[in-house]
């Protein structure tokens, strides 16, 4: 299993750190470009909607819903 790797970004306004495994980050990097924005920018809306959630959280549970759409599941 791939170790969780840290991110420092910027969303709203203010700078945060988010730790992912690596297929997580490279799948939200792909999810980025097919939208035609960039990462931060995806982030930022997950973290929006997120409610109490941990953004990691949020951010893993957003790439899985993404390619269970691409997959005809949700």
């Amino acid at each position: 299993m791939s170790r969780e790797r840290k991110h420092s970004l910027a969303i709203a306004g203010h700078r945060t750190s988010v730790s992912l495994e690596e297929p997580f980050w490279a799948a939200l990097k792909e999810i980025a470009g097919q939208e035609r924005r960039t990462l931060a920018a995806l982030v930022a809306d997950v973290d929006s909607r997120r409610g109490e959630a941990n953004l990691s959280s949020a951010l893993r549970l957003h790439v899985l819903a993404h390619y269970q759409r691409l997959a005809g599941r949700s």
